[in-house]
């Protein structure tokens, strides 16, 4: 009975617990349901908060701009109405100068109405007078006028005759001696030397010994610089020297800088020699640039394009029957601007004019046209004014003389080449031999390059071993040479030596 009350009890204390913790776990959930609830509200009214202060922000922004917008356009249309005040005074001003305007217009008008019939009356009165004095002396004007012109004319005669031939005497003569003197004062005063130019040039050699090296084995050292400088070496018996032939003076050059520095190195062998002789080249061509710039500094001619100056430096390795066109040029130029100066001319131009009078000289043969016409190229390409082209186009009157300074220029350029000593005929024609017996031979397809030798007597052509095979080299050679003879006249015979070399390079590496 003890152990059935214990059991009951146990039973309604744990129902009353279970009871107890299920009211537990709802009051607990009802506690958190509330503090979500609180949250959510939390966080609704602060978002409502920020929202308005969000609006009120955006609506204060809204103001100012607003504002900025009202203030922007009452100064808008305050500077539109002291424009339109300005554009309302200028219409006044002008209405008010258009009526003195025609005020002053109808004046005119009346004065020279007023004058037209004043003219109309003196010509009336004149023609009446006329009419009278040809009644009276039964004379026309024309033939009165005639008769008196016969009476002084018969009268004096002789007087006039006398007076007008010892007018043109003197004023001969006084040109003439105005001449003289202006061209007597512009040579004196450039009193230059002359020196014709030669075809050879000589290097020394230390020793004899080093003429050995140089011929190299069967020849072929001295075959590779000659093929690498179009030029001819010619070892003879004379002493400690070498000579190199060619008509080409920048040839010449490179080929004596090549082997002075062959001498100096001491190793001489074909890479050596073509390595030699590009080095020599670029050597060349800053020389050329130099002596250009070397030329406008001493002619005073200043603002030329230094490209230009290039070009022009090349005539220092150009000759003209032996004389030297870069000096030729510097002369002229000097004698160019004294003779402006005397004549009132534009000294500028003129000197300018001379400088460049001969630059067309400085390209090669194969530019086709005089060198006139490819210096009067040459200056257009680098925009030089037209009054200096005018200038040195008409020096071998090719061209008019269109100014003052092109007859300047023609007087200049013919009083340097003039002067004794200046130039050799002979030479000059033996240059253009043997540059027309390169331009037959570089006529053909397949042709790289060629030179001139002997004098003339030999013809070297190097051909591109990709387009020219042996068979067509050798048929090239007898094409050349019945050219030769078609189109020049030489004293004996000529030698076409044509050249098909193939070479292979590697590197070990």
């Amino acid at each position: 009975m003890d152990i059935s009350k214990i059991i009951l009890l146990s039973g309604i204390s744990a129902l009353g617990g279970v009871v107890i913790g299920y009211l537990l776990n709802q009051l607990l959930a009802l506690k958190q349901k509330n503090s979500i609830e609180i949250k959510a509200k939390q966080a609704l009214l602060d978002a409502k908060t920020e929202a308005q202060k969000t609006l009120d922000e955006a609506k204060n922004k809204a103001d100012q701009i607003l504002e900025g917008a009202k203030r922007e356009e009452k100064d808008s249309m305050a500077q539109v109405r002291r424009l339109e005040e300005r554009v309302i005074k200028r219409e006044e001003q002008l209405d008010k100068e258009e009526k003195e305007v025609d005020g002053e217009r109808n004046l005119l008008r009346e004065k020279i109405e007023f004058l037209n019939k004043k003219k109309e009356d003196i010509d009336a009165i004149e023609l009446k007078k006329k009419d009278e004095l040809e009644k009276v002396s039964g004379l026309t004007e024309d033939e009165a006028k005639g008769q008196l012109i016969k009476i002084v004319e018969k009268k004096h005669e002789e007087d006039l005759m006398t007076r007008m031939q010892k007018l043109e005497i003197m004023g001969r003569d006084e040109i003439e001696k105005k001449a003289k003197d202006i061209l007597a004062t512009a040579i004196q005063r450039l009193a230059s030397s002359t020196a014709s130019e030669l075809t050879t040039s000589t290097v020394s050699i230390p020793s004899d010994d080093i003429k050995g090296k140089i011929i190299g084995k069967e020849g072929r050292n001295i075959r590779a610089l000659e093929r690498a400088t179009g030029t001819e070496i010619i070892v003879d018996d004379t002493p400690e020297s070498i000579v190199i032939s060619s008509f080409d003076p920048v040839r010449r050059q490179i080929a004596k800088i090549a082997l002075e520095g062959l001498i100096l190195d001491g190793r001489i062998q074909p890479a050596r020699i073509e390595e030699m002789a590009e080095k020599a080249r670029a050597e060349v061509e800053k020389t050329i640039k130099q002596k250009g710039e070397a030329a406008a500094y001493e002619t005073g001619v200043l603002d030329m394009d230094p490209r230009l100056l290039s070009i022009l430096g090349r005539l220092y390795f150009r000759t003209s029957y032996g004389q030297n066109v870069l000096q030729h040029s510097i002369e002229a130029t000097h004698l160019a601007g004294m003779l402006a100066a005397e004549l009132g001319a534009d000294v500028q131009v003129a000197k300018k004019g001379a400088l460049m009078h001969d630059i067309g000289k400085a390209m090669d043969h194969e530019i086709q046209g005089t060198h006139v016409d490819i210096g009067r190229r040459i200056l257009e390409k680098f925009n030089i004014d037209e009054k200096i082209i005018k200038a040195m186009q008409a020096h071998h009157e090719e061209y008019p003389f269109e100014t003052i300074e092109s007859i300047i220029v023609q007087a200049a350029d013919a009083i340097s080449s003039a002067r004794p000593g200046a130039r050799r005929d002979s030479l000059e024609n033996y240059v253009k031999r043997l540059e027309d017996l390169e331009k037959i031979a570089n006529s053909f397809t397949g042709v790289e390059k060629s030179y001139a030798i002997q004098a003339g007597r030999e013809i070297r052509v190097f051909v591109t071993p990709e387009k020219v095979s042996d068979l067509e080299a050798k048929r090239m050679a007898r094409e050349v040479a019945d050219k030769i003879e078609q189109d020049l006249k030489y004293p004996g015979e000529i030698k076409v030596t044509v050249i098909r070399e193939n070479r292979v390079i590697e590197f070990a590496r």
